[in-house]
């Protein structure tokens, strides 16, 4: 969240101090994250010592604290786990709002730093650790499974539907249409190609593991020493292993963007084993698909602010960059597939003339 939300410091400030027993003095918002539904803080004591504060504004899953405290205590040392309070919960509650608390890490995130080759096999081996870990059945039931939900795909035809049947005033709502309408059948194709390998997967058998499903550059967090960790537990799922797999080498925003040194470096840490290339272009397809929809549906707001919905153009226009999301899906299809993205590319609005921020 990049605005800081209508609620005082002071409520806040109580609330850390109450419920974890912390002597916390000050508290500073951190405009950082793309959650629209989350702002975080840093709590600071009166000897500076220094918490992480998330502040969840919407629905809140309960695994996504007790998972990274489960995998902590497992000795996966990648993941950094919530504190506790003083009754021993994970959480705290007040008003409509749910806070979390964490240790403070210096560091920066993966979209801000090239990862050495070290860290690379790190990033691999902590991986492989969560999709072998076997989770005790109470926890496993807490965490939603892979259902191959039309939701995004149906949400994108909606999107280009919207796009053909209103008519838009505002500057980045009309920057949007001009962007997007050119690739319409670039996306729809994807939307459609996603559909079909849905259908296949979703009559297979194949094992499900944990996955955390949104394991791009920025939910890697890099400390002060070096030190890797993977952070943001939100949307963790029982799924295929492609679910995370097709991270490494899709365009995903790591420094550089080169897709075979990814690969090559990832999986020196993670170890051997058969891709199954059909979930692999599926959750690709998919993904770029529900980004085009997460970042149009905040552009077509009426309550996000100015700010907030031209990063959300910022971010979509990202997607279709050579080498983006949306180019390496394709790619790993077949070569039919990608020539129909490089004559969406080639249609009458080129990206660099949407790509002007």
């Amino acid at each position: 969240m990049l605005d800081k939300p209508n609620l005082p410091d002071e409520t806040i400030l109580a609330c850390v101090q109450s419920a974890f027993g912390l002597p916390v003095t000050q508290i500073a918002f951190l405009p950082l994250g793309g959650d629209l539904s989350t702002a975080v803080y840093q709590a600071t004591t009166a000897d500076n010592r220094a918490y992480f504060c998330k502040l969840k504004l919407d629905e809140f899953d309960e695994a996504s604290v007790t998972l990274p405290k489960f995998l902590s205590e497992q000795g996966l040392a990648a993941i950094i786990a919530p504190l506790t309070t003083q009754t021993g919960q994970l959480w705290a509650n007040f008003d409509n709002f749910t806070l979390i608390l964490y240790p403070f890490v210096e560091g920066t995130n993966g979209y801000e730093v090239e990862l050495t080759a070290r860290q690379w096999a790190d990033f691999g081996a902590a991986l492989r650790q969560i999709h072998t870990i076997h989770l005790p059945p109470g926890l496993a039931a807490q965490i939603r499974r892979e259902s191959y939900s039309p939701e995004w795909r149906d949400g994108c035809r909606n999107i280009f539907r919207r796009l053909d049947e209103e008519t838009f005033t505002d500057p980045i709502m009309l920057a949007m249409a001009a962007f997007l309408r050119p690739k319409r059948q670039m996306m729809l194709h994807a939307v459609e190609r996603a559909e079909k390998l849905a259908r296949a997967l979703a009559s297979d058998s194949a094992e499900f593991v944990l996955c955390h499903s949104d394991i791009h550059a920025g939910n890697l967090f890099i400390d002060t020493q070096g030190h890797l960790f993977i952070v943001d537990w939100d949307y963790p799922v029982l799924a295929l292993k492609e679910r995370d797999l097709m991270f490494i080498g899709g365009g995903q925003g790591f420094i550089p963007n080169i897709a075979a040194q990814e690969e090559e470096l990832f999986y020196q840490g993670y170890g051997p084993g058969e891709l199954d290339r059909l979930a692999l272009i599926y959750y690709r397809y998919e993904r770029c698909v529900t980004d085009i929809v997460v970042e149009s549906g905040r552009i077509l707001s009426s309550v996000l602010s100015s700010q907030e919905r031209t990063q959300a153009f910022e971010y979509l226009q990202f997607y279709f960059l050579p080498g983006g999301t949306i180019e390496m899906a394709y790619k790993t299809d077949e070569p039919e597939h990608f020539r129909i993205f490089m004559e969406g590319m080639d249609a009458k609005q080129s990206l660099s003339q949407g790509n002007e921020w």
